[in-house]
């Protein structure tokens, strides 16, 4: 990717977006009619006082649950729409992948509509005329390019859509979800090229709810909610902050910023001192604040809707996920060594506790899990006031993508499966991969191919 220069290629500056909501249809009209101005409307902010900067051959991230305004700010910056408030500078020349295919006419031939889309970003007909197989093969819906777009499939629609928007050869590359679309190997050719464009020195801004493709691709992350700008960083920081607001885990992701807040401040006066010189005696500020200190379910992203139950002998008061490195996480890497730990407090005497954990699909397939049972870790027996604190550590096979963690301490009493304490969908595990296969879990294979 080429650094070669820091000048910026997007920057937005104190952008608010503002729409005027009305109850009634009717009160659009009693309003422009108010003698007296009378106001029948609020303000909806879609965007409020958003600043970030992209710089040239960078690959940016903007991250936030649905109706933070991503795809508000994304429409500013390619001018479909125009802020209420603040400005946008853009240099370079902009192929936008928002909503694929908007800028078509359904009536035109797929060849028609390349033309035309191409005479909207500013080439000529000889430049289009050099693009055009490139966009052909790339798009691969054979014959029907000649005939109206409106007799496409969405697949074919889509295909069109993306290889005209992304061979353009644009300076800067703009990506709304585009990648989620068409089947597993149209998405994988689309990966291929964005990976090509971005080794080349274009800037690329995209907005994915993917937090895999985020991490392997984005320089910088761009984190908003409800309209408002939350933190920009590392795709990695960012993504933890993300899974507070999921987690709706509102004040500890504050507590998060404030921390950084100071901490960056307290940098900047010790660098100024620095700079200045430092005479006398400096105050002891004492020894640095511990990060192992406090509960681990505190420092990872724990579904406030989790379900949970059991008679109440014993409970799971704390539980982390932690990664190769020991880092607690809910971001693990595929093919590295991770571990799920659980701390467990019995309320009363109990002859042959069970520990448990499974991981599960979005759709809630059960897709691996173990115990202390099958693993012959049997501990027994507990009194009532013991604390365990129970690991279970293993390679991550899973594919890249999005699972759930479950866990419970159960047992059997005469015959009988009891349950003492459950947690269902406790927390989230979004697994990173550099490689996936077919399927669920990646089989390892060594592969050996030799001419014979």
């Amino acid at each position: 990717m080429s650094k070669e220069t820091n000048s910026l290629a997007i920057s937005v500056q104190d952008v608010t977006k503002v729409y005027r909501l009305y109850e009634k249809p009717i009160d659009r009209l009693k309003e422009s009619m108010s003698i007296s101005h009378k106001s029948y409307h609020r303000d909806f902010y879609a965007l409020n006082g958003i600043s970030f900067q992209v710089e040239k051959g960078q690959t940016v991230g903007i991250i936030g649950t649905n109706g933070s305004g991503k795809s508000t700010i994304l429409k500013i910056i390619t001018g479909v729409l125009t802020p209420t408030t603040g400005t946008v500078s853009v240099d370079g020349k902009i192929s936008a992948l928002l909503e694929l295919g908007a800028g078509f006419n359904s009536d035109y031939t797929g060849i028609e509509n390349i033309y035309m889309n191409g005479t909207m970003m500013g080439y000529s007909k000889k430049e289009m005329d050099e693009k055009l197989q490139d966009i052909l093969d790339f798009a691969e819906i054979g014959d029907f390019v000649y005939q109206p777009v409106k007799t496409y499939s969405s697949g074919m629609f889509v295909r069109l859509a993306f290889a005209l928007a992304i061979n353009v050869e644009p300076e800067i590359l703009i990506v709304d979800e585009a990648l989620s679309v068409g089947d597993v190997f149209f998405q994988a050719k689309c990966y291929r090229r964005m990976e090509e464009i971005r080794k080349s020195g274009t800037t690329i801004l995209m907005v994915t709810h993917d937090m895999g493709s985020i991490i392997k691709y984005c320089d910088k992350v761009v984190l908003l909610n409800k309209g408002e700008f939350v933190a920009e960083g590392t795709a990695g920081h960012m993504v933890d902050l993300y899974k507070k607001i999921l987690a709706g885990q509102m004040d500890s992701l504050n507590a998060e910023l404030a921390k950084e807040r100071e901490e960056s401040a307290a940098d900047h006066i010790l660098m100024s001192d620095f700079s200045g010189g430092i005479t006398g005696d400096q105050p002891d500020s004492g020894p640095a604040e511990g990060t192992s200190g406090g509960l681990m379910k505190d420092q990872i992203t724990i579904n406030a809707n989790r379900t949970e139950y059991g008679d109440g002998r014993a409970e799971i008061y704390d539980l982390g996920l932690l990664d190769e490195r020991g880092n607690l996480t809910n971001l693990l890497l595929k093919g590295e060594m991770f571990t799920i730990r659980e701390c467990i407090r019995f309320n009363a005497d109990i002859e042959a506790p069970i520990f448990t954990y499974t991981i599960k699909d979005k759709k809630g397939t059960e897709l691996t899990g173990t115990n202390t049972l099958y693993e012959g870790a049997d501990i027994r027996p507990v009194k009532a006031g013991d604390e365990y604190q129970v690991e279970f550590t293993q390679k991550m096979t899973l594919q890249g993508g999005e699972y759930l963690l479950s866990m419970s301490c159960t047992g059997f009493e005469q015959g009988e499966h009891v349950v003492y304490h459950r947690l269902y969908d406790v927390a989230n595990i979004t697994v990173i991969s550099n490689k996936n296969t077919v399927g669920v879990y990646d089989m390892e294979s060594q592969v050996k191919a030799v001419k014979k």
